[in-house]
């Protein structure tokens, strides 16, 4: 189901013009989420029918690239799949956000092309670090094999960081970069601590630019390609 939208995005693709549809469950518990309430209180946003979303897809179809599904995680929704042929039916491109713990359903999205280009967070190192930046138990062989389904797919991609001080350090962060294995794309993406789902990162203040642009340097030469997003 779908419990928010954005109409038209600049910045959920780099380079493409997205509507943006929200999905309201998720099994992490990130600290540092902004959509928590999403996640916590669906009910208090009511869902969007796919009449609504088609009509207004093909009224903006000469503005819009195309659609971005992000959540929560949409592959927990099982309409997921049929969501994503109809938009390609309408002849649009499709993006889709994920944090990598379902990789049963990510390579049949693959392997079925519905995805144009997926975005899968990398919350801390592939290691016993994962669990504290998640809120839940973390499963590593799934994400690992998510991001083995990535590299090894024909679509583009890139793993992202949302680097949040307290629970990455610069080290931490390099040592993702490392565990990826050479990925065409990482992206380090400052935090935001408004309305961060752990009242305590509220209060917490971002990396200084300076720091973020130092760990994408000790990144670099582990990636293709460096991006950083944010900054204040």
């Amino acid at each position: 189901m779908i419990r928010g939208i954005i109409d038209a995005s600049f910045l959920d693709w780099d380079g493409k013009i997205v509507m943006v549809l929200y999905t309201p469950r998720c099994n992490f518990r990130c600290p540092f989420c902004h959509n928590w309430e999403l996640l916590e209180n669906p009910d208090r946003y009511p869902e969007k029918s796919w009449r609504s979303i088609s009509a207004s897809l093909r009224k903006h179809r000469d503005f819009l690239d195309g659609v971005c599904i992000t959540g929560g995680e949409p592959l927990l929704e099982r309409d997921i799949e049929d969501w994503l042929k109809k938009i390609k039916k309408l002849g649009m491109l499709t993006k889709l956000d994920t944090n990598g713990s379902m990789p049963e359903v990510l390579r049949s999205l693959i392997a079925k092309k519905l995805v144009d280009y997926i975005a899968m967070d990398v919350k801390a190192p592939l290691d016993k670090r994962y669990g504290r930046a998640i809120g839940v138990e973390a499963d590593l062989k799934k994400i690992k094999q998510s991001i083995e389904a990535i590299k090894g797919s024909c679509i583009d991609y890139e793993f992202r960081t949302t680097v949040v001080p307290g629970i990455h350090t610069k080290k931490d962060v390099v040592d993702i970069a490392k565990g990826l294995e050479n990925p065409k794309r990482y992206v380090l993406q400052q935090f935001a601590p408004f309305h961060a789902r752990d009242e305590a990162l509220r209060e917490t203040k971002p990396y200084e630019n300076e720091i973020i642009m130092d760990m994408a340097d000790g990144c670099s030469k582990h990636v293709g390609k460096m991006v950083v997003r944010g900054l204040r």
